[in-house]
């Protein structure tokens, strides 16, 4: 699978305006994916910062979680900027929504890793999975996945 934005290209700046309150607008970058293979049910998304809080010194609890996205409509093939109307799961900002980046002032470049997952099965969940809660649960039913990295600097 591939995943794409028409807002930054691949492993280059993801604009400010996506960024986290109170350093940008806090708004969803728009995502676009094919290849999904047949059979594909449904589709989740996570997006996550491996270098928090910095590359030297990641987090022993594994990356922050910025954005967590599940029950897509296998026949969707994008995300708006700004998407609304979506199953949400928790970030690490302990909200359901998307949660921009905003890493540490002085921590360098971080990478934000947006991951789509091509479902075999519809998942019977409500709004609030974690990732964690997310990735037991389609454990052994993920068809194909497709990954953009778009890094971040504070200025």
């Amino acid at each position: 699978m591939w995943i794409t934005s028409p807002a930054f290209e691949p492993d280059s700046r993801i604009p400010k305006k996506h960024a986290y309150r109170p350093e940008g607008a806090n708004v969803s970058p728009p995502l676009a994916w094919s290849g999904a293979p047949e059979g594909t049910k449904e589709l989740a998304l996570v997006c996550d910062d491996p270098d928090a809080p910095s590359r030297e010194n990641p987090r022993p609890e594994g990356p922050w979680v910025h954005w967590v996205v599940y029950r897509i409509p296998a026949s969707q093939s994008m995300l708006a900027e700004g998407a609304s109307g979506l199953t949400e799961g928790k970030n690490d900002f302990g909200e359901t929504a998307w949660g921009g980046p905003l890493p540490p002032n002085g921590s360098g470049e971080h990478r934000y890793v947006f991951t789509i997952y091509a479902l075999d099965h519809e998942l019977d969940a409500g709004p609030g999975l974690t990732k964690a809660e997310l990735l037991e649960r389609i454990e052994g039913n993920v068809l194909a996945q497709g990954e953009l990295i778009g890094t971040y600097e504070r200025r």
